[in-house]
């Protein structure tokens, strides 16, 4: 799963105007700003500054209990080790300790008080610095779709969805595209969508075949689909990699365009305008660069985060994991929006099990809203700002906290780390101005 928001970071803070000349005029939210050198995304609180940790207790629910569980058996996996320490704030050694303890403590806590109790004796709480310093952050959503599709192509499914390509280079440890190996050995940078798609320079390479070229796009966004087979099976596809083209959101593209006014923005709204306006449309997506590849799923395993664990619904996030910890408990503190479009508070203890293409700031993060066309609307309508907390174990607990024993054979002690930080501000890259 790769979390690809289609809605795009337009200013939701009023911009203060008025008749006095001396006014303050607040400047407009730049949700993509970039941490700067040495600058850490979260800063540990003083115990008074500390969130309403017990409403998000009251408010939990069965999925919670079961993201908590694919965290800690993501850290029980040797390669985990390779993502700390992270820079300022915690070990593996916690991060690790901190899943296991919180899973202790849904468990074992009859009430609030003794939930909030054990976690203010054993957790720090760090708010995210936010795109201004001041922990606001911009949450979008994302979900998996459902489309009908066919394995081979027909009048009806012509729109294909591709498979890796053999000369894709990515990082062996975070899968971060780095662009495409040539003949001669060096690696340059992949053509642009458009060139892609009208050089078929992937031909006989398809994996899958919808109906059309807004399905594929919905798919590549969002990172990963259920297929509905004309013999009514189903089939599940998955993200495999993507081009290092930058991301731009059509969303913003259609806002720019004077075609969707911005607080009429959502997914329902820029597919309807593609119906009306296909040719239209096409050139906007093409202001999308990035390319993405897909493979087929397990669908026990599906829809499966950066993590390698299926991520799960209103509780895993996906966020920019060279500034965030992954893995760990968030507590969110945003909107959301119900099956009507009313806004209601969004409180809830996540998981960071996930990243996106188009989340690449310590300003954004996305909440995965689940599968399927109700998901669609809760994904499709989010677009609110809020702030998010880590909890991490203070480190005098962190031995008391072992992550589970493995069944069958004994696994050998995973190697230590390099003593690199994690977290640092990340090189610049000319193909981030867009994300």
């Amino acid at each position: 799963m790769r979390a690809l928001a289609f809605l795009v970071p337009f200013a939701l803070s009023a911009v203060l105007s008025g008749c006095k000349s001396d006014e303050k005029v607040e400047p407009a939210p730049d949700y993509a700003r970039q941490l700067g050198p040495g600058e850490c995304a979260l800063r540990k609180l003083d115990p008074g500054e500390w969130p309403d940790v017990g409403a998000a207790w009251r408010v939990r629910d069965p999925n919670l209990t079961t993201a908590v569980g694919r965290s800690v058996s993501w850290f029980g996996a040797a390669s985990s080790k390779t993502f700390f320490p992270f820079m300022q704030v915690c070990t593996w050694d916690q991060a690790a300790a901190s899943t296991v303890a919180f899973q202790q403590l849904l468990q074992d806590s009859k009430d609030e008080a003794s939930f909030v109790g054990a976690l203010r004796q054993q957790f720090d709480v760090w708010q995210t610095v936010g795109w201004n310093g001041k922990g606001v952050v911009l949450f979008t959503g994302y979900y998996s779709p459902e489309f009908k599709g066919s394995r081979t192509q027909s009048a009806e499914f012509k729109y294909p969805l591709h498979k890796r390509p053999a000369d894709l280079v990515t990082d062996p440890v975070t899968g971060e595209p780095k662009g495409r190996k040539m003949k001669d050995g060096t690696t340059q940078s992949w053509p642009s969508r458009k060139e892609l798609e009208e050089s078929q320079a992937f031909k006989g390479s398809e994996l899958i075949w919808l109906q059309s070229p807004m399905d594929v796009y919905i798919a590549q966004v969002n990172g990963s689909a259920k297929i509905i087979l004309p013999d009514g099976s189903t089939t599940y596809v998955g993200y495999a990699g993507k081009t290092d083209r930058p991301y731009y959101g059509l969303g913003k593209a259609c806002v720019e365009e004077g075609l969707i006014p911005k607080d009429k923005l959502s997914l329902s709204a820029i597919v309807a305008l593609y119906q009306r306006e296909p040719a239209k449309i096409q050139q906007l997506m093409w202001k999308n660069e990035s390319f993405v590849f897909f493979t087929d799923y397990d669908g026990e395993k599906w829809p499966s985060g950066s993590l390698g664990f299926k991520v799960t619904e209103k509780t895993s996030l996906a966020t920019d994991k060279k500034v965030y910890p992954r893995g760990g408990v968030v507590l969110v503190d945003t909107q959301s929006i119900d099956f009507g479009g009313k806004k209601q508070r969004f409180l809830k203890y996540m998981l960071d099990q996930d990243t996106g293409g188009a989340i690449q700031a310590p300003g954004r993060a996305d909440i995965y809203m689940g599968v399927g066309p109700a998901a669609e609307i809760l994904a499709g309508g989010q677009l609110s700002e809020g702030t998010m907390y880590y909890l991490f174990l203070k480190p005098e607990f962190a031995s008391q906290y072992p992550l589970p024993a493995k069944k069958g054979a004994k696994e050998p002690a995973a190697k230590a780390p390099a003593p690199k930080q994690q977290g640092l501000k990340p090189k610049a890259d000319p193909n981030d101005a867009n994300k």
